[in-house]
């Protein structure tokens, strides 16, 4: 088979486009065949050696992947040779098979096309984590949303709409604001050319923004919160931005905010049964329509490196697929 493979840290030039033998299941195991994997910005983090997450070489990237059953392994017995399926991997999906352990695998349904399935489980599950079960986002409160044209911008834009949120989106230009306003934003900051502060407390009033969800950080973190209504929570979610900010604590005795830590991974492997209630949830939204799961761009397998160049320079709104 034909994998991307990251065999020492280093830019997405460093990475090898190589055949590997085909795998094989175990027992409670599936052979998957890829029809899409997706990637994320912390991707190009993990290739680089700056992730929390630092893999055994060699290792593909791509997190997250639908494709058909290929071959079940002993004691399988939900799973059948052509059902389509979807799943996160943590790493290790741009290849054009995978082995993932059955209990992990989720049905897709017919009338969810496999490339927007393969882009739903990072981006969508750590928000509707963050948005149902961190900040426990409730009808009519206000959800300012950083970084609103990536792909966890855009699933917080639409769960939040999804519960009934006011959606403030901010991004980085016209065009992404524009983007984020299709996508059903009730209003929008343009933080490269706007004051995200004065903007956020404008648009939140004298009741302030309810929640912030953060992917960006950087600069643009202490900003959004000293925009927070009283009791407000403020989700941490990454740092694309690329520095992890420093915050005054005396904003948050101020504010009596919240700053709250969202780690989906961690989630998932303490709480899969939650973690697999989320992700139903989704799917059927998604299958409904009322999700977009947006494909910015699809990509052979062998140019990965320009998609993960693409993603580091910001230039993808949505998701970004590879095509085995």
């Amino acid at each position: 088979m034909k994998a991307i493979i990251c065999s020492r840290y280093g830019t997405p030039d460093d990475l090898e486009f190589r055949d590997l033998p085909e795998p094989e299941a175990g027992e409670g195991e599936v052979v998957v065949k890829v029809a899409a994997a997706a990637l994320n910005f912390f991707d190009t983090l993990l290739i680089a050696g700056k992730y929390q997450v630092k893999p055994d070489f060699p290792f593909s990237p791509a997190a997250e992947f639908a494709g058909t059953v290929h071959a079940t392994g002993p004691g399988v017995t939900n799973f059948k040779v052509g059902d389509r399926v979807m799943s996160y991997a943590a790493y290790g999906a741009a290849r054009e098979y995978y082995v993932q352990k059955a209990s992990r695998l989720v049905k897709v349904p017919d009338n969810l096309d496999l490339d927007r399935a393969a882009g739903l489980s990072v981006t969508y599950g750590t928000t509707i984590h963050a948005l149902k079960d961190r900040a426990k986002l409730k009808a009519g409160e206000t959800l300012a949303v950083l970084g609103a044209a990536g792909g966890t911008g855009l699933a917080a834009i639409e769960i939040g709409k999804l519960m009934g949120a006011r959606v403030i989106a901010c991004a980085s230009s016209e065009e992404k604001c524009a983007f984020a306003k299709k996508h059903g934003a009730d209003e929008t900051v343009n933080y490269g050319s706007a004051d995200l502060s004065a903007e956020l407390k404008r648009l939140g009033g004298t009741h302030g923004i309810d929640v912030i969800y953060d992917p960006v950080g950087d600069k643009y973190a202490e900003p959004a919160i000293r925009s927070m209504a009283w009791e407000g929570r403020y989700l941490v979610i990454g740092f694309a931005g690329g520095e992890i900010p420093k915050i005054p604590l005396n904003l948050v005795l101020l504010k009596g905010c919240d700053i709250v830590g969202v780690h989906w991974g961690a989630f998932v492997a303490r709480d899969p049964e939650a973690e697999a209630r989320n992700m139903s949830e989704i799917v059927r939204w998604c299958a409904e329509g009322k999700l977009s799961a947006h494909v910015h761009a699809v990509y052979p397998l062998s140019d990965t490196a320009q998609a993960l160049k693409d993603i580091a320079a910001r230039k993808i709104m949505g998701k970004a697929i590879l095509k085995p």
